[in-house]
């Protein structure tokens, strides 16, 4: 059974729940943070891993 979980991706200027992603909780540890484009922000922005 996979140990991948999902987690939600969350711009870290407007606070908005953009995309879902997947990720081994036991290998990675740490929060998440990848350069994804927002809608709302019409750019490219950080989004980091938020709470569900």
């Amino acid at each position: 059974m996979s140990q991948d979980q999902l987690i939600k991706l969350g711009c870290k200027n407007c606070k908005r729940v953009n995309y879902w992603s997947r990720k081994n909780k036991k290998l990675v540890t740490r929060k998440i943070e990848l350069e994804k484009f927002c809608k709302w922000c019409k750019k490219h922005t950080v989004h980091k891993e938020v709470k569900k």
